[in-house]
């Protein structure tokens, strides 16, 4: 008789740095879900430097909701999570209550129309880690452009380099790029 499956431990990622450091988020199973790895953002908010107080952020795809409650960790005063899968969605807000985290809002919806909604120039930091294989990164990009303050940043996350001609028809530019596996993080600016 064969031995019984073992399931497998439920993955998990932590947030890295500010009030929640080494709190631990859950990774339900669901496709094309893949948080941001924890060196990946480490590497993240050292660009951005690790006190975001004051700043208005947006997590466009927020999944697990790392890159958000990472930069709500690190003082941002208005943090919007937005998400399409209800169960998602859930598990967000039961995190949010969890911390305490009354500066992070939950919203479930198609991140396009969003981003499209959000007041002009009222956004510190957009992140955009859509579904590699959805074909979003352009809609993405031209979204989340008109909701960026003058001095913001979007940070990028797609399977390939984006640089040049690409970012430029969005008026954007390219400060940092990293790459860590089959991950490529983009921190952006409005060209100037």
């Amino acid at each position: 008789m064969p031995a019984p499956a073992r399931r497998p431990l439920p993955h998990q990622v932590r947030i890295i740095g500010g009030n929640w450091k080494r709190t631990k988020l859950e990774v339900p199973d669901r496709p094309g879900l893949r948080p941001t790895p924890d060196r990946v953002r480490e590497t993240l908010f050292n660009w951005l430097g690790q006190d975001l107080a004051g700043w208005r952020c947006v997590d466009a795809f927020a999944g697990t909701g790392a890159l958000g409650l990472e930069a709500a960790s690190r003082g941002a005063a208005d943090v919007l999570l937005v998400e399409s899968d209800g169960g998602l969605v859930d598990a967000l807000r039961s995190v949010v209550q969890r911390l305490h985290a009354s500066q992070v809002r939950v919203q479930r919806g198609n991140a396009l129309t969003v981003l499209a909604g959000l007041p002009a120039g009222g956004t510190d930091l957009v992140f955009l880690d859509p579904p590699f294989d959805a074909d979003l990164f352009d809609k993405a990009l031209a979204a989340a452009v008109p909701a960026l303050a003058p001095q913001g940043f979007i940070y990028l996350e797609a399977p390939t380099p984006w640089s040049g001609e690409a970012l430029a028809r969005h008026g954007l530019e390219l400060l940092r790029h990293l790459k860590a596996g089959a991950v490529h993080g983009h921190l952006l600016r409005r060209t100037a």
